[in-house]
Protein backbone atom coordinates (compact mmCIF):
# COMPACT_ATOMS: atom_id res chain seq x y z
CA UNK A 1 0.00 0.00 0.00
CA UNK A 2 1.06 3.22 -0.89
CA UNK A 3 1.37 5.47 1.82
CA UNK A 4 1.32 9.56 1.36
CA UNK A 5 2.40 11.44 4.88
CA UNK A 6 2.37 15.27 6.20
CA UNK A 7 4.33 14.43 9.83
CA UNK A 8 5.87 16.54 12.18
CA UNK A 9 9.20 14.75 13.64
CA UNK A 10 8.33 13.12 16.91
CA UNK A 11 9.79 11.41 19.32
CA UNK A 12 9.80 7.76 19.77
CA UNK A 13 6.22 8.74 22.07
CA UNK A 14 4.42 10.71 19.71
CA UNK A 15 2.80 12.88 22.98
CA UNK A 16 2.72 13.63 26.67
CA UNK A 17 0.12 12.75 28.86
CA UNK A 18 0.23 16.07 30.49
CA UNK A 19 -0.48 17.62 26.94
CA UNK A 20 -3.13 15.93 25.84
CA UNK A 21 -4.79 16.14 29.36
CA UNK A 22 -4.99 20.35 28.41
CA UNK A 23 -7.76 19.70 26.22
CA UNK A 24 -10.10 18.17 29.24
CA UNK A 25 -10.18 22.05 30.87
CA UNK A 26 -13.88 23.42 30.96
CA UNK A 27 -14.53 26.39 28.95
CA UNK A 28 -16.61 28.45 30.79
CA UNK A 29 -16.83 31.65 28.67
CA UNK A 30 -18.99 32.26 25.66
CA UNK A 31 -17.18 33.84 22.58
CA UNK A 32 -19.01 35.86 19.65
CA UNK A 33 -15.72 36.60 16.79
CA UNK A 34 -14.40 36.95 14.09
CA UNK A 35 -11.64 34.72 13.10
CA UNK A 36 -8.34 36.96 12.00
CA UNK A 37 -5.40 35.23 13.04
CA UNK A 38 -4.84 32.19 10.23
CA UNK A 39 -2.20 30.81 8.64
CA UNK A 40 -2.33 30.19 4.57
CA UNK A 41 -6.09 31.34 2.96
CA UNK A 42 -9.77 29.91 3.32
CA UNK A 43 -10.97 28.75 0.01
CA UNK A 44 -13.38 31.20 -1.36
CA UNK A 45 -15.75 28.28 -2.48
CA UNK A 46 -16.20 27.03 1.14
CA UNK A 47 -19.17 28.49 2.11
CA UNK A 48 -21.72 26.85 5.00
CA UNK A 49 -21.50 26.43 8.45
CA UNK A 50 -19.59 23.61 10.50
CA UNK A 51 -21.29 22.96 13.64
CA UNK A 52 -19.65 20.88 16.46
CA UNK A 53 -20.87 19.77 19.92
CA UNK A 54 -19.22 18.34 22.85
CA UNK A 55 -19.02 18.54 26.83
CA UNK A 56 -17.78 22.15 27.31
CA UNK A 57 -17.63 21.69 31.16
CA UNK A 58 -15.68 19.30 32.97
CA UNK A 59 -16.30 20.87 36.30
CA UNK A 60 -19.38 22.57 38.10
CA UNK A 61 -18.03 25.10 40.06
CA UNK A 62 -14.74 23.35 41.40
CA UNK A 63 -16.54 19.81 41.51
CA UNK A 64 -15.11 17.49 38.86
CA UNK A 65 -17.20 15.61 36.46
CA UNK A 66 -16.39 11.58 37.16
CA UNK A 67 -16.45 11.25 32.91
CA UNK A 68 -16.27 13.70 30.24
CA UNK A 69 -19.31 12.40 29.05
CA UNK A 70 -21.18 13.54 31.65
CA UNK A 71 -20.20 16.93 30.70
CA UNK A 72 -22.68 19.78 29.76
CA UNK A 73 -23.14 20.54 25.81
CA UNK A 74 -21.35 23.18 24.14
CA UNK A 75 -22.06 24.26 20.76
CA UNK A 76 -19.57 25.86 18.06
CA UNK A 77 -20.03 27.48 15.03
CA UNK A 78 -17.54 28.15 12.74
CA UNK A 79 -19.12 30.17 9.74
CA UNK A 80 -17.68 30.26 6.30
CA UNK A 81 -18.30 33.50 3.80
CA UNK A 82 -16.80 35.28 1.39
CA UNK A 83 -13.29 33.74 2.71
CA UNK A 84 -13.48 34.70 5.90
CA UNK A 85 -14.56 32.83 9.32
CA UNK A 86 -16.31 33.34 12.38
CA UNK A 87 -16.71 32.03 15.39
CA UNK A 88 -19.15 31.96 18.07
CA UNK A 89 -20.00 28.96 21.29
CA UNK A 90 -23.00 28.89 23.39
CA UNK A 91 -23.68 26.27 26.11
CA UNK A 92 -26.89 24.75 25.47
CA UNK A 93 -29.59 25.65 28.17
CA UNK A 94 -30.90 22.48 29.35
CA UNK A 95 -32.81 22.35 32.57
CA UNK A 96 -30.37 20.36 34.40
CA UNK A 97 -27.53 22.77 33.12
CA UNK A 98 -29.05 25.89 34.36
CA UNK A 99 -30.51 24.35 37.90
CA UNK A 100 -26.65 23.42 38.50
CA UNK A 101 -25.25 26.75 37.28
CA UNK A 102 -27.81 28.54 39.45
CA UNK A 103 -26.86 26.38 42.53
CA UNK A 104 -23.08 26.46 42.16
CA UNK A 105 -23.05 22.79 42.45
CA UNK A 106 -23.21 19.00 40.87
CA UNK A 107 -27.35 17.88 41.36
CA UNK A 108 -27.68 15.17 39.10
CA UNK A 109 -26.04 11.79 38.70
CA UNK A 110 -24.12 11.29 35.33
CA UNK A 111 -24.55 8.34 33.26
CA UNK A 112 -20.80 7.43 33.23
CA UNK A 113 -20.00 7.70 36.65
CA UNK A 114 -20.51 11.82 37.84
CA UNK A 115 -22.27 11.21 41.49
CA UNK A 116 -24.23 13.50 43.50
CA UNK A 117 -21.72 14.85 45.96
CA UNK A 118 -22.02 12.97 49.07
CA UNK A 119 -22.08 9.32 48.85
CA UNK A 120 -24.17 6.49 48.07
CA UNK A 121 -26.95 8.10 50.92
CA UNK A 122 -28.18 11.00 48.26
CA UNK A 123 -27.53 8.71 45.48
CA UNK A 124 -29.61 6.05 46.31
CA UNK A 125 -32.90 5.63 44.37
CA UNK A 126 -32.34 8.71 42.45
CA UNK A 127 -33.10 7.52 38.91
CA UNK A 128 -32.99 11.04 37.12
CA UNK A 129 -30.35 12.17 34.70
CA UNK A 130 -29.88 14.91 32.97
CA UNK A 131 -30.30 15.70 29.61
CA UNK A 132 -26.66 17.08 28.81
CA UNK A 133 -27.47 17.65 24.98
CA UNK A 134 -23.81 16.90 24.33
CA UNK A 135 -23.31 14.53 21.41
CA UNK A 136 -24.59 15.42 18.27
CA UNK A 137 -25.96 18.46 16.89
CA UNK A 138 -27.29 18.74 13.04
CA UNK A 139 -29.33 21.14 11.11
CA UNK A 140 -32.68 19.55 9.75
CA UNK A 141 -35.95 20.12 8.88
CA UNK A 142 -34.93 24.26 9.01
CA UNK A 143 -34.13 23.17 12.48
CA UNK A 144 -30.35 23.34 14.40
CA UNK A 145 -30.50 20.12 17.04
CA UNK A 146 -28.51 19.29 19.97
CA UNK A 147 -28.41 15.34 20.42
CA UNK A 148 -28.22 13.11 23.54
CA UNK A 149 -29.39 9.56 23.07
CA UNK A 150 -31.03 9.07 25.76
CA UNK A 151 -33.69 11.76 25.66
CA UNK A 152 -35.26 14.47 23.31
CA UNK A 153 -33.12 16.66 21.17
CA UNK A 154 -33.00 20.55 22.24
CA UNK A 155 -34.15 23.20 19.89
CA UNK A 156 -31.28 25.79 18.82
CA UNK A 157 -31.41 29.30 17.05
CA UNK A 158 -28.83 28.30 14.06
CA UNK A 159 -27.94 31.64 14.15
CA UNK A 160 -27.53 32.84 17.91
CA UNK A 161 -27.45 29.16 19.33
CA UNK A 162 -30.09 30.41 21.93
CA UNK A 163 -31.64 27.28 23.17
CA UNK A 164 -35.01 27.18 22.44
CA UNK A 165 -36.45 24.26 23.53
CA UNK A 166 -37.33 20.60 23.30
CA UNK A 167 -37.99 19.39 20.28
CA UNK A 168 -41.06 16.96 19.65
CA UNK A 169 -41.05 16.68 15.74
CA UNK A 170 -44.99 18.05 15.87
CA UNK A 171 -46.31 15.89 18.73
CA UNK A 172 -44.47 12.53 17.60
CA UNK A 173 -42.13 12.59 20.12
CA UNK A 174 -43.86 12.12 23.93
CA UNK A 175 -41.50 13.98 26.90
CA UNK A 176 -38.54 12.33 27.85
CA UNK A 177 -38.45 9.94 24.93
CA UNK A 178 -34.96 9.53 23.79
CA UNK A 179 -34.29 10.36 20.11
CA UNK A 180 -30.60 9.51 19.43
CA UNK A 181 -27.39 11.36 18.68
CA UNK A 182 -26.42 8.98 15.45
CA UNK A 183 -28.92 10.32 12.67
CA UNK A 184 -28.15 9.21 8.99
CA UNK A 185 -29.07 10.82 6.31
CA UNK A 186 -29.93 9.64 2.96
CA UNK A 187 -29.79 12.14 0.19
CA UNK A 188 -32.46 10.08 -2.00
CA UNK A 189 -34.91 7.54 -0.42
CA UNK A 190 -35.97 5.56 -3.84
CA UNK A 191 -39.36 4.74 -2.20
CA UNK A 192 -40.22 7.94 -1.23
CA UNK A 193 -39.69 9.63 -5.05
CA UNK A 194 -35.89 10.58 -4.10
CA UNK A 195 -36.64 12.46 -1.33
CA UNK A 196 -34.37 12.93 1.05
CA UNK A 197 -34.44 11.29 4.43
CA UNK A 198 -33.47 11.35 8.14
CA UNK A 199 -33.61 8.29 9.82
CA UNK A 200 -32.49 7.85 13.62
CA UNK A 201 -34.07 5.57 16.52
CA UNK A 202 -34.38 5.34 20.43
CA UNK A 203 -33.29 2.49 22.41
CA UNK A 204 -35.06 1.85 25.92
CA UNK A 205 -33.06 -0.78 27.17
CA UNK A 206 -34.24 -3.88 29.51
CA UNK A 207 -34.36 -7.27 29.91
CA UNK A 208 -34.99 -6.82 26.50
CA UNK A 209 -34.87 -3.52 25.07
CA UNK A 210 -36.89 -1.66 22.53
CA UNK A 211 -35.86 -0.47 19.19
CA UNK A 212 -37.71 2.20 17.77
CA UNK A 213 -36.89 3.70 14.33
CA UNK A 214 -37.61 6.68 12.92
CA UNK A 215 -37.20 8.75 9.32
CA UNK A 216 -38.05 11.90 8.68
CA UNK A 217 -38.62 14.38 5.61
CA UNK A 218 -37.16 17.65 4.97
CA UNK A 219 -40.12 19.73 6.83
CA UNK A 220 -39.06 17.23 9.96
CA UNK A 221 -41.93 15.50 9.95
CA UNK A 222 -41.73 11.91 10.61
CA UNK A 223 -43.30 10.10 7.93
CA UNK A 224 -42.26 6.44 9.14
CA UNK A 225 -41.63 4.59 12.68
CA UNK A 226 -41.72 1.32 13.98
CA UNK A 227 -40.64 -0.57 17.10
CA UNK A 228 -39.33 -3.84 17.71
CA UNK A 229 -38.71 -5.84 21.03
CA UNK A 230 -35.17 -7.68 20.96
CA UNK A 231 -33.91 -10.54 23.40
CA UNK A 232 -31.54 -9.23 26.15
CA UNK A 233 -30.16 -5.53 27.46
CA UNK A 234 -28.91 -3.28 24.41
CA UNK A 235 -26.08 -0.39 24.74
CA UNK A 236 -25.93 0.54 21.34
CA UNK A 237 -24.49 4.41 20.53
CA UNK A 238 -24.39 3.71 16.46
CA UNK A 239 -26.20 2.15 13.91
CA UNK A 240 -26.28 1.90 9.82
CA UNK A 241 -28.58 1.83 7.23
CA UNK A 242 -28.52 1.29 3.47
CA UNK A 243 -31.62 1.60 1.21
CA UNK A 244 -33.17 -1.78 2.71
CA UNK A 245 -32.29 -2.00 5.86
CA UNK A 246 -31.53 -0.46 9.24
CA UNK A 247 -28.60 -2.70 11.13
CA UNK A 248 -27.58 -2.42 15.14
CA UNK A 249 -24.51 -4.00 16.31
CA UNK A 250 -25.79 -5.59 20.01
CA UNK A 251 -22.16 -5.17 22.01
CA UNK A 252 -21.83 -8.75 24.58
CA UNK A 253 -22.51 -6.85 27.68
CA UNK A 254 -24.79 -7.07 30.84
CA UNK A 255 -26.15 -4.34 32.72
CA UNK A 256 -26.22 -4.82 36.81
CA UNK A 257 -29.07 -2.15 37.91
CA UNK A 258 -28.27 -2.78 41.62
CA UNK A 259 -25.49 -0.98 42.68
CA UNK A 260 -26.61 1.64 40.33
CA UNK A 261 -30.30 2.15 42.01
CA UNK A 262 -28.37 1.73 45.65
CA UNK A 263 -26.39 4.65 44.83
CA UNK A 264 -23.13 3.14 44.89
CA UNK A 265 -22.25 3.15 41.01
CA UNK A 266 -23.11 5.10 38.09
CA UNK A 267 -25.36 3.63 35.11
CA UNK A 268 -22.14 3.28 33.15
CA UNK A 269 -19.82 1.55 35.72
CA UNK A 270 -22.36 -1.41 36.07
CA UNK A 271 -22.37 -2.49 32.20
CA UNK A 272 -19.64 -5.57 31.95
CA UNK A 273 -18.02 -6.47 28.74
CA UNK A 274 -18.71 -10.49 28.04
CA UNK A 275 -15.65 -11.52 25.95
CA UNK A 276 -16.97 -14.93 26.04
CA UNK A 277 -20.39 -13.94 24.52
CA UNK A 278 -21.17 -13.05 20.46
CA UNK A 279 -22.08 -9.64 18.75
CA UNK A 280 -25.02 -9.62 17.51
CA UNK A 281 -26.03 -7.79 14.91
CA UNK A 282 -29.84 -7.30 14.19
CA UNK A 283 -31.18 -6.54 10.44
CA UNK A 284 -34.44 -4.85 10.55
CA UNK A 285 -36.30 -4.38 6.85
CA UNK A 286 -36.88 -0.46 6.54
CA UNK A 287 -39.93 -0.97 4.05
CA UNK A 288 -41.35 -4.41 5.20
CA UNK A 289 -42.96 -6.60 2.54
CA UNK A 290 -45.70 -9.17 3.36
CA UNK A 291 -44.56 -12.30 4.61
CA UNK A 292 -40.87 -10.63 5.10
CA UNK A 293 -39.29 -11.86 8.00
CA UNK A 294 -39.79 -8.96 10.59
CA UNK A 295 -36.01 -9.06 12.38
CA UNK A 296 -32.95 -11.16 11.13
CA UNK A 297 -29.95 -12.00 13.91
CA UNK A 298 -26.72 -12.77 12.41
CA UNK A 299 -23.59 -13.59 14.84
CA UNK A 300 -19.76 -12.87 14.76
CA UNK A 301 -16.80 -12.44 16.95
CA UNK A 302 -16.47 -10.95 20.09
CA UNK A 303 -15.97 -7.22 20.58
CA UNK A 304 -17.21 -3.64 20.99
CA UNK A 305 -18.35 -1.09 17.99
CA UNK A 306 -19.46 2.68 18.91
CA UNK A 307 -18.79 3.73 16.00
CA UNK A 308 -19.96 3.06 12.11
CA UNK A 309 -18.44 4.30 9.19
CA UNK A 310 -20.72 3.44 6.56
CA UNK A 311 -23.05 0.25 4.74
CA UNK A 312 -23.80 -0.57 1.47
CA UNK A 313 -26.31 -3.59 -0.11
CA UNK A 314 -24.39 -5.77 -2.91
CA UNK A 315 -26.56 -8.75 -4.34
CA UNK A 316 -27.39 -10.75 -1.36
CA UNK A 317 -24.87 -9.25 1.00
CA UNK A 318 -24.54 -6.46 3.18
CA UNK A 319 -21.10 -4.48 3.87
CA UNK A 320 -20.12 -2.79 6.64
CA UNK A 321 -17.38 -0.94 7.77
CA UNK A 322 -16.44 0.30 11.57
CA UNK A 323 -14.34 0.69 14.35
CA UNK A 324 -13.88 -2.27 16.63
CA UNK A 325 -12.54 -3.02 19.71
CA UNK A 326 -11.05 -5.66 21.35
CA UNK A 327 -13.80 -5.65 24.50
CA UNK A 328 -15.11 -2.41 26.33
CA UNK A 329 -12.66 -0.68 29.00
CA UNK A 330 -14.78 -0.26 31.97
CA UNK A 331 -15.47 2.62 34.19
CA UNK A 332 -14.25 2.48 37.35
CA UNK A 333 -15.48 4.56 40.44
CA UNK A 334 -12.29 5.36 42.21
CA UNK A 335 -10.52 5.95 38.91
CA UNK A 336 -9.47 9.54 37.23
CA UNK A 337 -10.08 9.85 33.56
CA UNK A 338 -7.07 11.99 32.76
CA UNK A 339 -4.63 9.61 34.30
CA UNK A 340 -5.94 7.36 31.47
CA UNK A 341 -3.01 4.99 30.64
CA UNK A 342 -3.60 4.21 27.01
CA UNK A 343 -1.00 1.48 26.63
CA UNK A 344 -2.82 -0.75 28.69
CA UNK A 345 -6.11 -0.45 26.42
CA UNK A 346 -6.72 -2.49 22.88
CA UNK A 347 -7.48 0.44 19.98
CA UNK A 348 -10.05 0.82 17.87
CA UNK A 349 -9.04 -0.32 14.24
CA UNK A 350 -11.57 -0.06 11.17
CA UNK A 351 -13.10 -4.09 10.25
CA UNK A 352 -15.37 -4.36 7.19
CA UNK A 353 -18.41 -7.07 7.71
CA UNK A 354 -19.91 -9.23 5.26
CA UNK A 355 -23.20 -10.28 6.14
CA UNK A 356 -24.62 -12.86 3.92
CA UNK A 357 -28.35 -12.20 4.13
CA UNK A 358 -28.96 -15.58 2.47
CA UNK A 359 -27.32 -18.69 4.38
CA UNK A 360 -27.00 -15.88 7.79
CA UNK A 361 -22.98 -16.31 7.60
CA UNK A 362 -20.89 -13.31 8.79
CA UNK A 363 -16.88 -12.93 7.34
CA UNK A 364 -15.16 -9.53 8.67
CA UNK A 365 -11.70 -8.28 7.72
CA UNK A 366 -9.25 -5.85 9.18
CA UNK A 367 -8.84 -2.99 6.69
CA UNK A 368 -6.41 -0.76 8.91
CA UNK A 369 -4.47 -1.91 12.26
CA UNK A 370 -3.73 1.81 12.59
CA UNK A 371 -5.69 3.01 16.42
CA UNK A 372 -8.32 5.34 15.02
CA UNK A 373 -12.16 6.89 15.33
CA UNK A 374 -14.96 9.46 13.94
CA UNK A 375 -14.69 8.31 10.66
CA UNK A 376 -16.55 10.44 8.07
CA UNK A 377 -17.58 9.92 4.10
CA UNK A 378 -19.03 12.15 1.69
CA UNK A 379 -22.97 12.48 2.75
CA UNK A 380 -23.92 11.35 -0.77
CA UNK A 381 -22.89 7.77 -0.53
CA UNK A 382 -24.40 7.14 2.93
CA UNK A 383 -25.79 3.88 2.50
CA UNK A 384 -24.24 3.28 -0.69
CA UNK A 385 -21.00 1.91 -2.37
CA UNK A 386 -18.11 4.38 -1.57
CA UNK A 387 -14.34 4.39 -1.98
CA UNK A 388 -12.92 6.82 0.56
CA UNK A 389 -12.97 8.06 4.12
CA UNK A 390 -11.40 10.19 6.39
CA UNK A 391 -10.96 9.49 10.07
CA UNK A 392 -8.95 10.69 13.51
CA UNK A 393 -6.10 8.33 14.04
CA UNK A 394 -3.39 7.37 16.69
CA UNK A 395 0.50 9.34 15.18
CA UNK A 396 1.67 5.35 15.38
CA UNK A 397 1.09 2.89 13.39
CA UNK A 398 0.48 0.43 16.29
CA UNK A 399 -0.66 0.40 19.69
CA UNK A 400 -3.21 2.90 21.61
CA UNK A 401 -2.88 6.24 21.49
CA UNK A 402 -5.04 9.79 21.74
CA UNK A 403 -5.92 11.30 18.11
CA UNK A 404 -3.39 13.11 17.00
CA UNK A 405 -3.64 12.89 13.00
CA UNK A 406 -5.79 12.61 10.34
CA UNK A 407 -6.12 9.26 7.90
CA UNK A 408 -7.64 9.14 4.51
CA UNK A 409 -8.75 5.79 2.88
CA UNK A 410 -8.80 5.11 -0.40
CA UNK A 411 -11.11 1.45 -0.18
CA UNK A 412 -10.52 0.68 -3.89
CA UNK A 413 -6.26 1.04 -4.24
CA UNK A 414 -5.77 0.50 -0.43
CA UNK A 415 -3.84 3.95 -0.84
CA UNK A 416 -3.70 5.77 2.56
CA UNK A 417 -2.93 8.93 3.11
CA UNK A 418 -1.73 10.81 6.52
CA UNK A 419 -1.45 13.96 8.12
CA UNK A 420 -0.32 14.40 11.37
CA UNK A 421 -0.50 17.31 14.37
CA UNK A 422 1.76 15.32 16.66
CA UNK A 423 3.47 15.89 18.83
CA UNK A 424 1.51 18.71 20.56
CA UNK A 425 -1.23 18.81 18.68
CA UNK A 426 -4.76 16.55 19.15
CA UNK A 427 -7.53 16.06 16.83
CA UNK A 428 -10.83 15.65 16.80
CA UNK A 429 -13.69 13.93 14.03
CA UNK A 430 -13.17 15.45 10.83
CA UNK A 431 -15.71 16.69 8.57
CA UNK A 432 -15.80 15.88 4.91
CA UNK A 433 -17.34 19.00 3.22
CA UNK A 434 -17.75 18.28 -0.81
CA UNK A 435 -17.16 21.16 -3.06
CA UNK A 436 -19.74 23.10 -4.83
CA UNK A 437 -21.21 20.81 -8.04
CA UNK A 438 -17.81 18.39 -7.45
CA UNK A 439 -18.14 15.26 -9.16
CA UNK A 440 -14.97 13.54 -7.43
CA UNK A 441 -15.99 11.26 -4.36
CA UNK A 442 -13.04 13.62 -2.86
CA UNK A 443 -13.22 16.99 -4.26
CA UNK A 444 -13.42 19.10 -1.47
CA UNK A 445 -12.28 19.56 2.07
CA UNK A 446 -11.30 17.83 5.25
CA UNK A 447 -12.21 20.08 8.40
CA UNK A 448 -10.79 18.88 11.72
CA UNK A 449 -10.52 20.98 15.10
CA UNK A 450 -6.95 20.63 16.62
CA UNK A 451 -6.24 21.46 20.35
CA UNK A 452 -2.54 23.11 20.48
CA UNK A 453 -1.16 22.21 23.18
CA UNK A 454 2.15 24.20 23.50
CA UNK A 455 -0.71 27.05 23.21
CA UNK A 456 -3.46 25.96 25.05
CA UNK A 457 -5.43 27.18 22.09
CA UNK A 458 -7.52 25.22 19.31
CA UNK A 459 -7.10 25.26 15.63
CA UNK A 460 -9.46 24.70 12.89
CA UNK A 461 -7.54 22.66 10.33
CA UNK A 462 -8.65 22.71 6.82
CA UNK A 463 -7.28 19.89 4.37
CA UNK A 464 -7.71 19.60 0.65
CA UNK A 465 -9.68 15.90 0.94
CA UNK A 466 -7.48 15.19 -2.30
CA UNK A 467 -4.43 15.23 -1.34
CA UNK A 468 -3.12 15.73 1.97
CA UNK A 469 0.76 15.91 1.03
CA UNK A 470 -0.42 19.50 0.27
CA UNK A 471 -0.57 20.02 4.35
CA UNK A 472 -2.74 22.82 5.32
CA UNK A 473 -4.99 24.71 3.02
CA UNK A 474 -5.51 27.11 6.02
CA UNK A 475 -4.79 26.87 10.10
CA UNK A 476 -7.13 29.22 11.86
CA UNK A 477 -5.85 30.07 15.09
CA UNK A 478 -8.67 30.35 17.92
CA UNK A 479 -8.46 32.69 20.67
CA UNK A 480 -9.13 30.11 23.26
CA UNK A 481 -9.48 26.11 23.38
CA UNK A 482 -12.12 23.99 23.02
CA UNK A 483 -12.60 20.81 25.30
CA UNK A 484 -12.30 17.99 22.86
CA UNK A 485 -15.76 17.13 21.75
CA UNK A 486 -17.81 14.64 19.81
CA UNK A 487 -19.54 14.93 16.94
CA UNK A 488 -21.00 17.61 14.76
CA UNK A 489 -21.90 18.33 11.12
CA UNK A 490 -21.67 21.53 7.91
CA UNK A 491 -24.56 22.70 5.71
CA UNK A 492 -24.47 24.62 2.94
CA UNK A 493 -26.16 27.31 4.74
CA UNK A 494 -24.65 30.41 5.86
CA UNK A 495 -25.59 31.16 9.49
CA UNK A 496 -23.33 33.75 10.80
CA UNK A 497 -22.67 37.29 10.16
CA UNK A 498 -22.40 38.55 6.37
Amino acid sequence: MHLKSQESPVTEKSYTRADWQGGYQSLTQEFDYWIDDIEGQIPRELEGTLFRNGPGLLDVNGQFLHHPFDGDGMISKITFTNGRAHFRNRFVRTTGYLAEQKAGKILYRGTFGTQKPGGWRVNIFDFKLKNIANTNVIYWGGKLLALWEASEAYCLDPYTLETLGNEYFNGALSAGEAFAAHPRLQRNCEQDGGEPRLVNFSIKPGLSTTITIFELNLAGEIVRQQAHKVPDFCFIHDFVITPNYCIFFQNPVTFNPIPFALGIRAAGECIKFQPNQPTKIIIIPRFPKEGQEEIKFLETQSGFVFHHVNAFEVGEEVLIDSICYQDLPEVEPKSDFRQVDFEASSPGQLWRFYLNLKNGTVQRELIDSRCCEFPSIDPANVGHPYRYLYIGAAHAESGNAPLQALLKIDLHSGEKQFWSAAPRGFVGEPIFVPRPDSEKEDDGWVLALVYNAAHHRSDLVILDASDFSKGTIARLHLKHHIPYGLHGSFTSEVFGEI
